[in-house]
């Protein structure tokens, strides 16, 4: 019988709500623990890096440089991209010629792929070892990078890795306390859920890179890149490596003559020199640059109009001579002339040995309307240039132009490296309006000038102390026609002195032109007017207190014979005046 349905009543079930509660939240609490026990658990695994597919990895800065060496001590060569991330300009690899050259401020090392003999300025130099191609890479001899460059190798006995250092760099050390019981582990990457590179044992000394998220960067002692906790390192000592050169070696001192600014002026030489009896008294010059030489080929051939009775003269006056070097301002010839090491060292030989005979205190490069393409080219030059320049106690100073998009007159100089190389550029800030152009306007407004000083001071970051501000002794006179609502634009260039016989002759009165600081007349000739932004005492004296206000090494004019009489004091008073 059913009792149940005899009374109704229903046996009641076991309640399994909590139960199941209880078995899910101990599962995900479970599940939890498991997770953050996967997760937090340091990795056990080791990785060997990529690197170490190579014998003998390269590592600069803390980074594998993605390249190896061959070789090893003193026949250790490492691969020319290498070098030129090191060295940047300082090495040059010309393919044509298998052409390695070797910049720095004192030497010139040249040498070819699979060659002994070479060159150091210019005189014979035996290498230990040969430059050599191996599967399509060219490997540079290790030892003429650290005579040269100070450059260190540091070779790591058991894993073959070669980490190179710069001279006079700051290394930051560290070393697992010798205390610790279980060493360090240098992962990956900056995380324990890397895997290990290697076990760094109690007392290991290492290099630190950098530092990320707690972690340090650092390099083992084997050369072994990766991270570390900070907790398991102790911040040591900051070493130096060694210095390049000699701390007997003095650095080329380009100007000496203490407390006194360059005052330049180009001394024009068009056909013949000029009788020095009838040049006068130049008040405040202290350096000529007469144009002697200029490029006749694209073989390098250099031709001269120097002349030994000018230089006699200068010296006499206690005027130092810069002689000026022009590329003719013909780009084909230029840009074979600037291609390799052979005619770019024609004309170096030609310089030095012109500067000897003439007894040269410097060498002025006048390159315009240049290929932009040649840049680099023309960069090189000037690197092989100055050592060679120096061995000769020669200044060499290189002009350029303001800064602006023409491909031929502005944009192939690199001024930052030339001004790396050279010991002073000069800036030509002249013709902001040139001959041709459309619109009338000063050759070289004030604003204009110090705008283009600027640029190069703060774009470029040359140093004032290698600037020389070019200043203009010639102005134009502008003409300005209308016909038929066109205005026609012509100019005529003019010396100081016919502008202010014109103003004499015309009754003309001079007025201030606050846009171009410059004093400024207009007249009407024939149905045309004229204009003329006049240079004289007053605009120069003007250019010489940007010289002081910018803190440049001098001035530089363009051109002797241009100037009046009244300049050269004016200038020499207003440069040479200290606030």
């Amino acid at each position: 019988m059913n009792t149940m349905a005899m009374t109704g009543r229903r046996r009641p079930r076991r309640r399994q709500g909590p139960i199941l509660a209880f078995l899910f939240i101990t599962a995900a609490i479970a599940a939890a623990l498991l997770f953050w026990w996967i997760s937090e658990r340091p990795n056990t695994a080791h990785e060997t890096p990529e690197y170490r597919s190579l014998p003998h990895p390269i590592m600069l800065d803390g980074e594998w440089s993605g390249t190896g060496a061959i070789g090893q001590g003193e026949g250790l060569l490492i691969p020319l991209k290498a070098a030129e991330k090191l060295l940047g300009d300082g090495v040059r690899y010309e393919e044509d010629s298998k052409s390695i050259i070797l910049t720095t401020d004192k030497t010139v090392l040249h040498f070819k792929t699979g060659e002994l003999d070479a060159t150091m300025n210019r005189k014979p130099f035996t290498l230990s070892f040969a430059a050599k191609e191996q599967d399509g890479e060219l490997y540079l001899p290790f030892a003429p990078l650290k005579q040269l460059f100070g450059i260190q190798a540091v070779e790591a006995a058991t894993s073959g890795i070669v980490t190179l250092q710069m001279p006079d760099q700051s290394i930051q050390t560290a070393e697992v306390p010798a205390s610790s019981k279980k060493g360090a582990k240098l992962r990956s990457g900056p995380d324990k859920s890397f895997p290990i590179i290697e076990d760094l044992a109690a007392g290991t000394t290492v290099t630190v890179w950098g530092e990320e998220d707690g972690w340090y960067k650092l390099q083992s002692a084997e050369g072994f890149l990766g991270y570390a906790a900070k907790s398991n390192v102790v911040l040591g000592e900051i070493r130096h490596t060694p210095s390049a050169g000699s701390a007997e070696e003095e650095p080329f001192v380009a100007w000496k003559v203490t407390g006194e600014r360059i005052n330049l002026t180009w001394e024009p030489v068009y056909t013949a020199n000029p009788d020095t009896s009838k040049i006068g008294e130049l008040t405040g010059v202290n350096v000529v640059s007469p144009t002697w030489f200029e490029l006749k080929d694209g073989s390098g051939q250099i031709i001269s109009k120097a002349d030994a009775s000018y230089s006699n003269w200068a010296r006499n006056k206690g005027i130092q001579v810069w002689a000026l070097f022009s590329n003719g301002f013909e780009p084909e010839p230029t840009t074979d002339a600037l291609a390799t090491y052979e005619t770019r060292i024609t004309m170096i030989q030609q310089l030095l040995a012109y500067a000897k005979t003439f007894k040269l205190n410097g060498i002025n490069l006048d390159f315009e309307n240049v290929e932009t393409s040649d840049k680099d080219n023309f960069v090189q030059f000037v690197r092989e240039l100055a050592p060679l320049a120096h061995e000769q106690n020669l200044v060499l100073s290189v002009d350029v132009t303001p800064k602006s998009n023409s491909e031929y007159w502005s944009l192939f100089l690199d001024r930052p490296r030339l001004a790396e190389a050279a010991d002073f550029l000069i800036l030509m800030a002249y013709d902001e309006h040139w001959a041709s152009s459309p619109v009338a306007g000063s050759v070289a407004s004030l604003p204009w000038t110090e705008q283009s000083i600027v640029r190069l001071l703060e774009e470029d970051g040359i140093p004032a102390g290698k600037l020389i501000l070019g200043m203009p002794y010639y102005t134009r006179i502008w003409t300005e026609t209308t016909s038929g609502g066109e205005t026609k634009v012509s100019s005529k260039t003019m010396s100081m002195d016919s502008v202010k016989e014109l103003i004499a002759e015309k009754k003309l009165t001079p007025k201030l032109s606050a846009d171009t600081g410059q004093n400024y007349v207009e007249f009407k000739e024939d149905g045309a007017t004229k204009k003329i932004w006049i240079e004289d005492a007053s605009s120069i004296a003007k250019r010489a207190e940007l010289v002081k206000k910018y803190n440049l090494a001098g001035a530089a004019s363009w051109r002797r014979g241009f100037e009046s009489a009244d300049i050269w004091a004016a200038l020499d008073k207003a440069l040479q005046s200290r606030p």
